[in-house]
Protein backbone atom coordinates (compact mmCIF):
# COMPACT_ATOMS: atom_id res chain seq x y z
CA UNK A 1 0.00 0.00 0.00
CA UNK A 2 1.32 3.28 -1.11
CA UNK A 3 1.55 6.40 1.42
CA UNK A 4 -1.43 8.42 -0.87
CA UNK A 5 -3.67 5.31 -0.53
CA UNK A 6 -3.07 4.47 3.31
CA UNK A 7 -4.23 7.77 4.28
CA UNK A 8 -6.93 7.98 1.83
CA UNK A 9 -8.21 4.60 3.94
CA UNK A 10 -7.67 6.24 7.53
CA UNK A 11 -9.60 9.50 6.10
CA UNK A 12 -12.66 6.86 5.08
CA UNK A 13 -12.52 5.27 8.29
CA UNK A 14 -13.50 8.91 9.45
CA UNK A 15 -16.11 9.35 7.40
CA UNK A 16 -17.60 6.68 7.94
CA UNK A 17 -17.67 6.94 11.71
CA UNK A 18 -19.12 10.31 11.14
CA UNK A 19 -21.55 8.90 8.75
CA UNK A 20 -22.66 6.41 11.30
CA UNK A 21 -23.04 8.87 14.13
CA UNK A 22 -25.19 11.00 11.82
CA UNK A 23 -27.11 9.59 9.66
CA UNK A 24 -31.24 9.30 10.18
CA UNK A 25 -30.88 11.56 13.23
CA UNK A 26 -33.47 14.46 14.14
CA UNK A 27 -32.01 18.17 14.93
CA UNK A 28 -33.32 17.09 18.59
CA UNK A 29 -30.57 14.45 18.85
CA UNK A 30 -28.02 16.06 16.82
CA UNK A 31 -28.31 19.04 18.78
CA UNK A 32 -28.54 17.26 22.60
CA UNK A 33 -26.38 17.45 25.03
CA UNK A 34 -25.97 14.81 27.42
CA UNK A 35 -25.72 17.55 30.12
CA UNK A 36 -24.68 21.75 30.35
CA UNK A 37 -21.12 21.14 29.96
CA UNK A 38 -21.07 17.83 27.37
CA UNK A 39 -20.12 18.40 23.77
CA UNK A 40 -23.46 17.76 21.38
CA UNK A 41 -23.35 15.16 18.11
CA UNK A 42 -23.89 18.72 16.20
CA UNK A 43 -20.61 20.53 18.02
CA UNK A 44 -18.60 17.16 17.90
CA UNK A 45 -19.15 17.07 13.95
CA UNK A 46 -18.79 20.31 13.27
CA UNK A 47 -15.47 20.62 15.25
CA UNK A 48 -13.79 17.66 13.55
CA UNK A 49 -14.59 18.94 10.10
CA UNK A 50 -13.61 22.32 10.51
CA UNK A 51 -10.48 21.54 11.69
CA UNK A 52 -9.83 19.27 8.78
CA UNK A 53 -10.92 21.86 6.55
CA UNK A 54 -8.89 24.25 8.53
CA UNK A 55 -5.69 22.14 8.14
CA UNK A 56 -5.69 21.13 5.09
CA UNK A 57 -6.59 23.70 3.53
CA UNK A 58 -3.36 25.27 4.86
CA UNK A 59 -1.40 22.44 3.89
CA UNK A 60 -2.72 22.25 0.24
CA UNK A 61 -2.29 26.33 -0.09
CA UNK A 62 -6.28 26.70 -0.98
CA UNK A 63 -8.98 28.09 1.00
CA UNK A 64 -11.11 26.41 3.02
CA UNK A 65 -14.65 25.12 1.83
CA UNK A 66 -16.07 26.58 5.37
CA UNK A 67 -16.24 30.03 3.86
CA UNK A 68 -15.19 29.85 0.12
CA UNK A 69 -18.31 27.27 -0.95
CA UNK A 70 -20.91 29.21 1.51
CA UNK A 71 -21.26 26.66 4.55
CA UNK A 72 -20.67 29.49 6.48
CA UNK A 73 -23.83 30.91 5.47
CA UNK A 74 -25.80 27.86 5.46
CA UNK A 75 -25.20 26.73 9.13
CA UNK A 76 -25.53 31.01 10.00
CA UNK A 77 -23.62 30.55 13.56
CA UNK A 78 -22.56 32.77 15.55
CA UNK A 79 -19.08 33.16 15.19
CA UNK A 80 -15.89 34.94 13.11
CA UNK A 81 -16.07 32.36 10.10
CA UNK A 82 -12.09 31.30 11.25
CA UNK A 83 -13.69 29.51 14.01
CA UNK A 84 -13.00 25.93 14.42
CA UNK A 85 -14.37 24.88 17.85
CA UNK A 86 -10.84 24.77 19.50
CA UNK A 87 -11.20 26.15 23.22
CA UNK A 88 -15.40 26.73 22.94
CA UNK A 89 -16.58 27.58 26.10
CA UNK A 90 -20.02 25.37 27.23
CA UNK A 91 -21.95 28.52 26.04
CA UNK A 92 -19.92 28.34 22.42
CA UNK A 93 -20.54 24.66 21.99
CA UNK A 94 -24.29 24.98 23.01
CA UNK A 95 -24.56 27.66 20.22
CA UNK A 96 -23.66 25.11 17.65
CA UNK A 97 -26.93 23.64 16.21
CA UNK A 98 -27.67 22.32 12.99
CA UNK A 99 -31.44 22.45 11.47
CA UNK A 100 -30.44 18.46 9.91
CA UNK A 101 -28.40 15.87 9.08
CA UNK A 102 -28.07 16.16 5.08
CA UNK A 103 -26.51 19.70 6.36
CA UNK A 104 -23.72 18.70 8.94
CA UNK A 105 -23.24 15.65 6.69
CA UNK A 106 -22.86 18.06 3.12
CA UNK A 107 -19.91 19.70 4.94
CA UNK A 108 -18.67 17.27 5.83
CA UNK A 109 -18.53 15.22 2.53
CA UNK A 110 -17.04 18.56 0.95
CA UNK A 111 -14.45 17.87 3.52
CA UNK A 112 -13.92 14.97 2.83
CA UNK A 113 -13.63 15.21 -0.61
CA UNK A 114 -11.27 17.72 -1.04
CA UNK A 115 -8.88 15.92 1.54
CA UNK A 116 -8.91 12.41 -0.41
CA UNK A 117 -7.88 14.89 -3.47
CA UNK A 118 -5.26 16.38 -1.45
CA UNK A 119 -3.55 12.94 -0.20
CA UNK A 120 -4.22 11.57 -3.43
CA UNK A 121 -1.17 13.05 -4.60
CA UNK A 122 1.19 12.48 -1.89
CA UNK A 123 4.17 10.41 -1.39
CA UNK A 124 6.48 9.33 0.94
CA UNK A 125 9.33 12.49 1.20
CA UNK A 126 6.21 15.17 0.68
CA UNK A 127 4.96 14.12 3.93
CA UNK A 128 8.54 15.82 5.22
CA UNK A 129 7.69 19.42 4.53
CA UNK A 130 7.39 21.51 7.68
CA UNK A 131 3.72 23.23 7.35
CA UNK A 132 4.31 24.32 11.18
CA UNK A 133 7.14 26.24 12.35
CA UNK A 134 5.48 26.99 15.62
CA UNK A 135 6.15 24.11 17.73
CA UNK A 136 9.42 22.45 19.09
CA UNK A 137 10.07 20.57 16.80
CA UNK A 138 8.45 22.41 13.79
CA UNK A 139 5.45 19.62 12.48
CA UNK A 140 5.58 18.24 9.68
CA UNK A 141 2.97 17.62 6.47
CA UNK A 142 2.96 14.02 7.77
CA UNK A 143 2.78 14.61 11.71
CA UNK A 144 -0.35 17.10 10.95
CA UNK A 145 -2.15 14.64 8.66
CA UNK A 146 -2.10 12.05 11.45
CA UNK A 147 -3.05 14.51 14.21
CA UNK A 148 -5.88 15.29 12.08
CA UNK A 149 -6.87 11.77 11.80
CA UNK A 150 -6.43 11.13 15.59
CA UNK A 151 -8.73 13.56 16.70
CA UNK A 152 -11.54 13.37 14.11
CA UNK A 153 -11.89 9.22 15.30
CA UNK A 154 -11.86 10.62 18.56
CA UNK A 155 -14.32 13.20 18.19
CA UNK A 156 -16.22 10.29 15.86
CA UNK A 157 -16.03 8.57 18.56
CA UNK A 158 -17.64 10.85 20.62
CA UNK A 159 -20.77 11.50 18.66
CA UNK A 160 -20.90 7.42 18.68
CA UNK A 161 -21.21 7.00 22.34
CA UNK A 162 -23.39 9.98 22.54
CA UNK A 163 -25.86 8.47 19.77
CA UNK A 164 -25.93 5.38 21.30
CA UNK A 165 -26.75 7.03 24.98
CA UNK A 166 -29.79 8.98 23.53
CA UNK A 167 -31.03 5.85 21.92
CA UNK A 168 -31.28 3.89 24.61
CA UNK A 169 -32.80 6.52 26.79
Amino acid sequence: MNTARMLAEAFDRVGEAVHAAVEGLPPHDLNARVDAGANSISWLVWHLTRVQDDHIADAAGTGQIWPNEGWAARFALPFDESATGYGHTREEVAAVRVDSAELLLGYFDAVHERTLDFVAGLEGHALDRIVDESWSPPVTLGVRLISVIAEDLQHAGQAAFVRGMLERA
